[in-house]
């Protein structure tokens, strides 16, 4: 496991935490300035965690946060603060800190919590992931129950059929199923089958022979052989007519394909990660699925939740994916108000991550470098006056609005 970071410009207290914290068995690095942090944290190894004083010199335990949100929006950050400063530090909370400890700290309190926040950190920094591992974002209860499924099924050979809407992040959530795999150095090949005629599937996935067709001019390996000793993942299956379906339940089960137009068999070695936004068990029933790929397939199910049931995660995922989009178009990162992340909790985003995305994007384009308020967001009224009219979401909108909750409310209702 990584290091826990402490960070704190009293000598005092700092040495007081890394004695106590090593004493416990945690490894420990000591850094006295918020911008020594900050370095740290974007160019070290892997954290466990961070405990960050709200105060301090060269920069504030706020940009210590949000420089631990943007090298790994799961890497755990405890606040201490003053008694004066509680409301910032409440606020941080919800801008994604895991906790805050008012002074005189309790190390019995902070050492619950930081026991609980590693044991689930020290899990997924073991599986040790292949480099560029894209990051998960979320701390929803059904979406660490996706995480706990991932990190139990990872390192083992089980094929994994994701369910879910689409833009859940089902792709996203294959390739880290692959990067922390035991296949993880091994190619990742993703295929959508609905993106071709069901003509072609069969030559996509399998491959073909010189001659086998009308334009086959020479041999094409197909998805299988691309993504040897790695993993294949195969998205919209549900969507692949019953002839495919056929050959597609034989290479998983005899591990063995044939091109088009070839004359044998060759051996393939990949994991199947399929997923689908169909209810495949209906479609079984109904004759459009066999049955005996369908349990083929389903030896290990995972459900992603869609983002109008995990609304307390959209404000950490609408920072993640801004920071993301001004990172690729080389543009200043604008910096999100507490009333613009309420207003974020308030749609149903159909569709769901992907739609925030693309949303956040824009957002990071149009006011690069700015402080982004409701307004500036662009998003629907009648969608925000939706989810405002429902008690719960509205007290979500509000608690991440904090202070400027009251601005909020003008705006929506205006």
């Amino acid at each position: 496991m990584g290091p826990v970071l402490v960070v704190e410009d009293r000598e005092q207290l700092a040495a007081m935490l890394a004695e106590t914290l090593t004493r416990e068995g945690y490894a420990v690095e000591v850094v006295y300035r918020g911008d020594e942090a900050i370095d740290r944290i974007a160019h070290g190894p892997n954290l466990l965690a961070v405990i960050t004083d709200l105060k301090l010199p060269g920069a504030d335990g706020l940009e210590v946060l949000q420089a631990a949100r943007r090298r790994d929006p799961q890497l755990p950050v405890f606040l201490i603060t003053a008694f004066a400063t509680v409301e910032t530090a409440v606020q941080a909370l919800k801008l994604g800190a895991r906790d805050y400890f008012p002074k005189p700290l309790e190390m019995a309190r902070l050492l619950v919590a930081l026991r609980s926040a590693a044991s689930a950190r020290g899990q997924l920094l073991a599986l040790e992931p292949a480099p560029g591992a894209p990051t998960l974002v979320g701390e929803s209860p059904n979406f660490l129950s996706a995480l706990e499924a991932l990190r139990r099924v990872a390192p083992t050979e089980a094929s994994v059929l994701l369910l879910g809407e689409s833009g859940t992040g089902k792709e996203l959530f294959a390739r880290s199923l692959h990067a922390y795999s035991p296949r993880r150095h091994g190619p990742f090949v993703a295929f959508a089958c609905a993106a071709v005629p069901e003509t072609l599937l069969e030559a996509e996935l399998f491959g073909y022979e010189r001659g086998a067709f009308t334009g086959a001019t020479a041999r094409h390996l197909g998805r299988f052989e691309q993504a040897s000793s790695g993993t294949l993942f195969l998205d919209e299956i549900g969507e692949i007519g019953p002839g495919v379906q056929v050959k597609l339940l034989r290479a998983l089960e005899e591990r063995r394909i044939s091109r088009l137009g070839g004359s044998g068999e060759i051996s393939v070695d990949v994991r199947l990660v399929a997923a689908t936004n169909r209810d495949l068990a209906t479609s079984v029933v109904r004759g459009n699925f066999r049955a005996d790929l369908y349990h083929r397939l389903n030896v290990f199910p995972v459900t992603l939740p869609p983002l109008r049931e995990r609304r307390r995660d959209i404000p950490a995922l609408a920072l993640h994916l801004l920071s993301r989009a001004s990172a690729k178009n080389g543009l200043p990162l604008p910096l999100l108000r507490p009333s613009a992340l309420g207003a974020l909790v308030l749609p149903p985003w159909p569709g769901n991550i992907r739609e925030l995305a693309n949303h956040m994007e824009r957002v990071a384009i149009l006011s690069a470098g700015e402080r982004v308020g409701p307004g500036e967001l662009q998003l629907s009224r009648e969608l925000l006056r939706q989810g405002w009219e429902q008690p719960e979401v509205r007290e979500l909108a509000l608690e991440f609005a904090g202070e400027e909750g009251e601005e909020l409310s003008r705006y929506v209702l205006s």
